[in-house]
């Protein structure tokens, strides 16, 4: 396929949203029973039957659970696994509906290749092996003209492991998760740079026993981290202080003695100040600062002229809040949390942010102390003898000479950049695998990943749902639900070591297969199978187990299994020696990593832009019954919520004469248009420099039939990206809107919109005519 010519092609009836026809009948381990036509999940009506264990996908906290069936295996309901630490036996609305993604009518049901019949390029339906052939010449093509390090993975879930295993065996270790680079990536270098270790997943802190609980942008209670939910009911149960600070009035707002409705983009004027008030009143812990700490006496100079009257003139937060605040942290320490949030990629100086939290956290001495940070324990599998990976000629790294070096892990959108060829590159990436995530949706500057899709030879898009990326992909490979397969073992580190296992509750629909079985057969193809020596996953899963006093077959009956830690070391002790895996060995205030590679060693506050007359600061955040753009079209958390809305303020909705429920559209400061209208919703809950949606919504793929056109995809109006110099995070929130309150023109919706079309305002390609 020239790579110039590619377009969005819409995946039909044949691919999804329809019956697969010519199935094989398949083993559970290896694909799909046969079936005459789909089952939907308003027919399935019987007793349950039987039940198996699982550990939900849909988001990262991964709580365990039971899947119950009815005697013809069809998917009754979900159950939190009572012994699980991480959802203790509650599941939130997403971990429920998860039997929506399994009865989902629009799922990609068979392997497409994108073909050009009579000019016209198409998907047409292939054979699972037919797809491997295809995909495994591509890549061998690639690998003799340009290497195989210019192939890249982009995953998001638990089968990117398998997928990754296989690339790493064909000699490219870029293997990059948007969660890094567009979400956490900040959190983690931040706080490695500080206390010498990442933040990880779940988070270790222990929210149950603080006294004194701050959200700085941390949306507990609409993210829906589970266990942290739970654990915050418990500390407001015991009368715990929360402090949000948010320019919205969210629902953890809502529960707090103080909310703190923020200028956007001064959050770090606000650390400094608590930094300043903390040290100049002596509130700090001095035993912990003096024996665990670097750095302590530059610190106190750098912030010493940063008072709550100086933060005042910027953040808007008035003096004498900011001290009440900083106080009850410090009546509460060591028992306090600042919590260090999760998605951080906002302003480009999102690192030296998380850094002034990690700083706030060691002065009240909550780091490694019982109310503030645990230190997580986690059971480590043994892993298959298989042979050594070839050694990468280069990485991703090398299109970014000099930069990025803090960073741990690959850029998903570094990788997107390096993938568009320039004079300054001797070489740009070829190809991409796409593992459930919708990068047309997840990647910030829409424009440039188009592009970078267009200078593809390669494009392979693995999902269970026919997502945006899919259009541009040269082969679509329909991925099996989590309730239809194994995976790996669960062993996420949390307050004591414990293991979940997932295994399927129904076959696999139509002829899906799971990740461990694509990577395994694409690297066959590829002369790769000894990296793979196992006919089933259940083989690996039943030896790992049994390494560590367990079983597959216990394991199928109990769901989850915890241990005893191997030392007790959950909290520091009193005056216990502690080194930390920092250059001074101490917790550093004073940064010498960030030093060494030329950045503040202490955070810095500088201004950021803001919007213009008219405009507002686009503000996104996240719903309990969605988990970014994955779930909207899931039938079951659809009903729950079908479309995002735009929080208006009501000076400002005056200022503009508009009411709660009229449509209008949004264009953001580089002319950029929304593709669909979105719903007003005027409230005092948003500051009046400000906007918010929730993300996800704005689907231009029609086979999402439930979602598609329904709200504004923020995603789009975000082309403004302040990349972060210290690890490359992408900044989102210096993009700013206006509304349009009349449809907007032919040639506005042209602006910078790859969908367009003249009659529904989507391009969606030519149709497929297999």
């Amino acid at each position: 396929m020239e790579t110039n010519r590619r377009q969005f092609i819409k995946v039909s009836a044949v691919g999804a949203g329809g019956l697969a026809i010519g199935l094989q009948t398949l083993s559970w381990a290896t694909g799909s029973k046969s079936e005459s036509e789909p089952i939907g999940i308003d027919d399935v009506k019987g007793p349950a039957q039987n039940r198996y264990p699982t550990y939900c996908e849909i988001c990262f906290w991964k709580c365990a659970g039971w899947t119950y069936t009815d005697e013809n295996d069809n998917i009754l309901k979900i159950i939190g696994n009572e012994n699980d630490p991480h959802c203790n036996g509650r599941l939130c609305p997403r971990g429920t509906g998860g039997i929506g993604m399994y009865y989902d009518d629009n799922r990609l049901k068979t392997p497409l290749i994108r073909k050009e019949i009579n000019g016209e390029q198409v998907f047409e339906k292939a054979s699972w092996d037919e797809a491997f052939d295809f995909i495994a010449k591509k890549m061998q093509k690639i690998a003799k003209e340009h290497g195989p390090e210019c192939i890249a993975l982009f995953n998001h879930g638990s089968g990117g492991k398998y997928l990754g295993h296989m690339l790493k065996a064909f000699g490219s270790d870029n293997v990059a998760a948007p969660s890094y680079a567009q979400c956490r990536g900040p959190r983690e270098v931040g706080f490695i740079a500080t206390f010498g270790s990442p933040i990880g997943s779940p988070e270790p802190t222990d929210i149950r026993d603080t006294k004194c609980l701050v959200l700085i942008g941390s949306h507990i209670g609409e993210n829906m981290h589970n266990g942290q939910v739970q654990e915050m009911s418990d500390a407001i149960d015991k009368r715990a202080t929360i402090i949000t600070v948010d320019p919205r009035y969210s629902t953890a707002a809502s529960k707090s003695k103080y909310w703190l409705p923020i200028k956007p983009a001064t959050d770090l004027a606000l650390l400094l100040a608590w930094t300043h008030v903390i040290i100049e009143e002596e509130l700090y812990d001095k035993e912990y600062i003096e024996k665990y700490s670097y750095g302590f006496d530059e610190l106190k100079a750098h912030v010493k002229n940063m008072t709550p009257e100086w933060a005042y003139g910027i953040t808007t937060i008035k003096p004498d809040v900011i001290r009440k605040t900083a106080r009850e942290m410090a009546n509460a320490a060591p028992a306090v949390i600042v919590h260090p949030g999760r998605h951080v990629t906002w302003y480009g100086d999102d690192t030296q942010r998380t850094r002034a939290i990690a700083i706030l956290n060691a002065l009240l001495g909550s780091w490694g102390r019982r109310g503030g940070f645990f230190i997580p324990d986690k059971i480590h599998l043994p892993k298959l003898k298989t042979p050594k990976y070839p050694k990468p000629q280069r990485t991703w790294k090398d299109a970014f000479p000099g930069k990025f070096r803090l960073a741990e892990l690959a850029l998903s959108s570094g990788i997107c950049e390096a993938t568009v060829p320039t004079t300054e590159r001797d070489c740009s990436f070829k190809a991409w695998i796409v593992y459930g995530t919708n990068l047309i949706e997840t990647l910030p500057n829409q424009a440039q990943t188009l592009e970078a899709i267009k200078n593809l030879d390669l494009l392979v898009a693995i999902d269970t749902m026919p997502m945006e990326i899919t259009g541009y992909a040269d082969v679509i490979l329909p991925e099996c639900t989590y309730l239809e397969r194994y995976d790996d073992i669960r062993t996420s580190g949390t307050r004591y070591p414990s293991i979940a296992l997932r295994m399927p509750a129904s076959p696999p629909k139509y002829d899906s297969k799971p990740a461990w079985w694509i990577a395994k057969n694409l690297a066959e193809k590829l002369g790769l199978g000894e990296y793979f020596p196992y006919d089933d996953i259940t083989e690996v899963l039943d030896w790992q187990l049994k390494q560590i006093g367990s079983s597959l077959e216990e394991m199928q009956k109990v769901g989850v299994k915890t241990f005893d830690r191997e030392y007790d070391d959950i909290f520091f002790k009193n005056d216990e020696d502690i080194e930390f895996n920092t250059n001074t060995g101490k917790i550093e205030l004073y940064s010498t990593a960030m030093l060494d590679e030329g950045f503040d060693p202490m955070p810095v506050y500088t201004k950021h832009p803001e919007p213009d007359p008219g405009f507002y600061r686009l503000i996104y955040g996240r719903a309990p019954m969605h988990t970014f753009s994955r779930t909207t079209n899931n039938p079951l958390l659809n009903d729950l919520m079908d479309e995002n809305k735009i929080w208006i303020n009501p000076k400002v909705a005056a200022q503009w004469g508009l009411t709660t429920g009229q449509e209008i559209w949004l264009k953001n400061q580089d002319g950029i248009v929304s593709n669909f209208p979105v719903k007003v919703r005027v409230t005092e809950r948003i500051r009046w420099d400000s906007i918010y949606i929730v993300h996800g919504f704005g689907h231009t793929n029609k086979k999402l039939t439930r979602t598609y056109g329904k709200g504004v995809s923020d995603q789009k109006l975000i082309t403004n990206v302040m990349t972060d110099p210290v690890m490359g995070g992408t900044g989102m929130r210096g993009n700013f809107v206006t509304f349009l309150t009349e449809k907007p023109s032919e040639e506005e919706m042209k602006k910078g919109n790859p969908y367009f079309n003249k009659e529904d305002s989507v391009k969606v390609g030519k149709e497929d005519k297999s």
